[in-house]
């Protein structure tokens, strides 16, 4: 498999005053088209910090990011705009989605963004609700979905634009047990039966099984990088 993530001496310093904080020291980090890995760590790790910069919305300070073998390091903000449009799917903990807007259309945006026609707009936004087994939700608003269904609109709007890459920060953060099973089965599926590339970030042991590699992070470097056996193939993504 192809390297879509490489990181090399990887590196970001924050300055709070006359105060150095040194959140990323020197991440080396290789990750394979179609892999599934998490990334754990206690509060204040850096895995908060490098999933930012895996999804371009920040810059390391020094060392090396490519995606898909781009050094995204020296990009101006309109290209890391694009990149994270058309490369980089995001699930966030709190779903982020728009309030007064239906499923369909929180799903439509970032296909908005691309300029592309509303109908094909709204087709690849049902086709991707579809996916996560939202068939029939189109047009009901957040209020009116149960946390698990939120995070599966959230799926969908990182899925609709074809990424190549999906990062998951904490995505079961804010669900009860079954609906965090029913979310990490769609991400397991995705993965396996579909190939997409997944990041995941979690606190949770079990969450983290459903990976098939795991990444533990301590004061901003990498402590482990194994393999794991993962039981969840046997899974069902029915909901």
């Amino acid at each position: 498999m192809a390297a879509l993530i490489s990181c090399e001496d990887l590196w970001k310093i924050y300055r709070l005053g006359d105060v150095e904080v040194q959140a990323l020291r020197g991440i080396d980090l290789l990750i394979r088209e179609g892999e599934f890995v998490a990334i754990m760590g206690a509060s204040g790790s850096g895995k908060s910090t490098l999933m930012n910069i895996l999804g371009c919305l920040d810059k390391p300070t020094k060392g090396c990011y490519r995606l898909q073998g781009i050094d995204v390091g020296g990009l101006r903000a309109d290209q890391l705009a694009e990149i994270r449009n058309r490369r980089i799917g995001f699930v966030f903990q709190n779903f982020n989605l728009i309030p007064r807007t239906s499923a369909l259309e929180n799903v439509q945006l970032p296909l908005f963004y691309r300029g592309l026609p509303l109908r094909q707009q709204r087709a690849l936004a049902a086709e991707a609700l579809a996916r996560v087994g939202l068939q029939g939700r189109e047009n009901h608003y957040p209020s009116q979905l149960s946390g698990g269904q939120q995070q599966r609109v959230a799926i969908a709007r990182a899925l609709v634009a074809s990424p190549s890459l999906l990062l998951a920060d904490e995505p079961t953060g804010n669900l009860d047990t079954q609906s965090s099973l029913e979310i990490m089965a769609i991400l397991d599926h995705l993965n396996k039966v579909q190939g997409i590339t997944i990041v995941l970030v979690t606190h949770e042991t079990d969450i983290a099984a459903y990976a098939e590699r795991e990444v533990v992070m301590k004061d901003g470097r990498i402590l482990t990088d194994r393999k794991m056996l993962s039981g969840s193939s046997a899974l069902s993504v029915e909901a």
